[in-house]
């Protein structure tokens, strides 16, 4: 099998996941560089020790199926991303899947005494979410492709 690399990307963070002979299970958050290239130096790095061979990154897509500012910039972002790792990339619709990963981790931890959580905990928390928002993305991807062998109508 492929080995693929899942990529949720957001403004301050990235979140990572990997497929090898199974499902998609999340990797890794790591920080927004200032330049796509910062970005993918950072991704470089997980590529080779993980032998990826190709990326899946999330289409930030709106509700009724159009392209809006944020997935412009997204594209813009995989276009320099993908050629300077010298990989393949599949663009996958991400609609609901922050949702989806917010259900799976679920709540936000409460802070000491039931308080309110520390700027940290909202922060792991969010990386978390990052990491099983690209598993999602992954999954789905892995999904439709196998549907499409199948010549089966891919349902979301």
């Amino acid at each position: 099998m492929t080995r693929l690399l899942g990529i949720d990307l957001g403004d301050r963070r990235i979140g990572l996941a990997i497929a090898e002979d199974g499902p998609a299970r999340p990797l890794a958050t790591i920080r927004r560089g200032a330049t796509a290239s910062d970005d993918t130096a950072a991704i470089d790095a997980l590529v080779r020790a993980h032998a990826i061979e190709e990326l899946v990154v999330g289409l930030p897509l709106d509700m009724a199926g159009g392209e809006g500012p944020q997935a412009a910039a997204t594209r813009a972002w995989a276009a320099a991303v993908a050629p300077a790792l010298g990989l393949p990339m599949a663009l996958r619709d991400e609609r609901l899947s922050s949702h989806v990963a917010e259900t799976r981790v679920g709540p936000m931890p409460r802070g000491r005494s039931g308080g309110p959580p520390t700027a940290a905990q909202r922060e792991r928390h969010r990386a978390r979410v990052d990491r099983e928002a690209a598993a999602v993305i992954l999954q789905d991807e892995l999904d439709a492709r196998v549907a499409g062998a199948r010549g089966e109508a891919v349902a979301r």
